[in-house]
C-alpha cells in the first residue's frame, strides 16, 4: 500500500488526527507494515483507544479507500499531501504541518505572499470596516488574505480581498464539504472560485469547538504575518497569535478604543511588542513593497482652510470617526458634515458605515 492511499485512509477516519498518524508511522516504521499488521498488533499499539483500533481494522481495505476517493471527486475536492507540488511551500516549514490538505479551489505560487487577517466574531462595525478596508488594499498589492471564514472580522477580510480583485484562502475547522457558518454559503463559493477553501479535517467533519484552535496553526502557517483587528483578552484569536510567534511570523495589531472589550486583546498585544498598524504602509514595509500612494499636497488643491484642516486630520488618523474629527477641530456636527460631504464630492475621502472616514 503506497503512502498516499494510506494517508487518505487514516485521515478519513474520525478521531485519527495528526498525532495519531505520527504515532502509527513511528511505531510501524512503514505504511506497508501498518497495512499488513495483524489485528493483534493493531490492538497492542501503545495508548491506542480500542474504538480507534476497531475503526482501523474495519476500514482497512482497498474498496473503502477507493469509495472515499470517489466521494472526494464527486464533491470536487482535491487532496494533497506534503510531498506534492500543490502543497503550499510556506506551510511545510511549520512545526507540525498537516499530512494531508483537503482543498476546494487552488493554491498558487502567488499565495506564498500572504497575510492573515483575524479577529473577533462579535466585532464592532469599526472592526468590520477596518478588516474589509485593509484586505481590499492588500489585494491591490497582490497580497493574498488568509482567514477562517467565521462571522465578523474573518468574513469582512475575505469579502474585502474579493472586492479588491485579489485572492483569499479560508481555513476551516470542519470538512470542506461543510459551510460554516451556513450564512456564508455565497462567500464560500466566491472564495473557491478566486482562491481556496482548505482543511486538514476529512469530509463530513462537523465544526466542533475543539477543531478550531488546532486549525489556527494553519492560518498563521500559510502567512508571512498576522494582523489582529479586534480581540478580547480571552479571544480564540490570540491562539493564532501564539502559533504565529512560535512560527516566527510578524504580528500586527490595530489599536482600539481602550473602553471597548474587543480592543483589549489588541491593545495588550501592542504593549507586548506587536507592531501597531494605522495604515497599509505599516504592513507593506514589512513585505518590502513600496506604497503606490503619495502624500496629499494640500497647498495646490482648490480647498478652503477648513477643508484642508479636516483632510489633514483624516490623513494622519484614518480610519477615524467623524465625531472625533469634530472634537479635535472644535467644529459643530452640521458644519463638519458639510465639509466631509464636499471632500467626498471632490473624491478625496470616503465615508464607511458607522461614520468612519478614510482617504479615497
Amino acid at each position: 500500500m503506497n503512502e498516499r492511499n494510506c494517508l487518505i485512509w487514516l485521515n478519513s477516519i474520525q478521531g485519527v488526527g495528526y498525532m495519531t498518524i505520527e504515532r502509527l508511522s513511528h511505531y510501524f516504521g512503514s505504511w506497508e507494515n501498518l497495512w499488513n499488521a495483524s489485528s493483534k498488533d493493531i490492538y497492542h499499539i501503545p495508548n491506542m483507544r480500542k474504538n480507534i483500533a476497531d475503526k482501523l481494522l474495519e476500514t482497512r481495505n482497498v474498496d473503502y479507500i477507493e469509495k472515499y476517493k470517489e466521494k472526494l471527486l464527486s464533491k470536487n475536492v482535491k487532496c494533497t499531501m506534503i510531498k506534492d507540488k500543490e502543497y503550499p511551500n510556506i506551510l511545510k516549514g511549520i512545526k507540525d504541518p498537516p499530512h494531508l490538505l483537503y482543498m476546494k479551489g487552488d493554491i498558487v505560487e502567488e499565495d506564498e505572499k500572504a497575510l492573515a487577517i483575524i479577529g473577533s466574531r462579535k466585532c464592532s462595525s469599526y472592526g468590520k470596516n477596518i478588516a474589509y478596508k485593509f484586505a481590499k488594499e492588500l489585494a491591490s498589492y497582490g497580497i493574498t488574505v488568509v482567514s477562517g471564514m467565521a462571522y465578523g472580522v474573518d468574513s469582512a477580510a475575505h469579502r474585502g480581498a474579493l472586492d479588491g480583485g485579489g485572492r483569499t484562502i479560508a481555513v476551516l475547522g470542519c470538512g470542506v464539504d461543510i459551510c460554516y457558518p451556513k450564512s456564508n454559503a455565497n462567500l464560500m463559493r466566491e472564495i473557491t472560485d478566486k482562491g481556496s477553501v482548505i482543511s486538514e479535517y476529512p469530509l463530513e467533519t462537523k465544526p466542533t469547538p475543539g477543531n478550531f484552535p488546532r486549525r489556527n496553526r494553519i492560518i498563521s502557517g500559510l502567512s508571512k504575518g498576522v494582523l489582529v483587528v479586534e480581540a478580547s483578552l480571552k479571544s480564540g484569536t490570540l491562539i493564532t497569535v501564539d502559533y504565529a510567534l512560535e512560527q516566527g511570523k510578524d504580528v500586527f495589531a490595530i489599536p482600539g478604543n481602550i473602553n471597548c472589550s474587543v480592543s483589549k486583546g489588541t491593545n495588550k498585544l501592542i504593549k507586548e511588542g506587536a507592531k501597531p498598524v494605522t495604515c497599509i504602509e505599516d504592513i507593506l514595509e514589512e513585505f518590502d513593497i513600496e506604497s503606490k500612494k503619495t502624500e496629499y499636497d494640500n497647498s495646490h488643491m482648490d480647498l478652503s482652510n477648513s477643508e484642508k484642516s479636516v483632510l489633514e486630520i483624516i490623513e494622519k488618523k484614518q480610519p477615524i470617526h467623524i465625531d472625533l474629527i469634530g472634537s479635535m477641530l472644535h467644529i459643530d456636527a452640521a458644519t463638519l458634515n458639510g465639509l466631509v460631504t464636499i471632500l467626498e464630492i471632490k473624491d478625496l475621502v470616503e465615508q464607511l458605515p458607522g461614520k468612519i472616514i478614510i482617504l479615497k
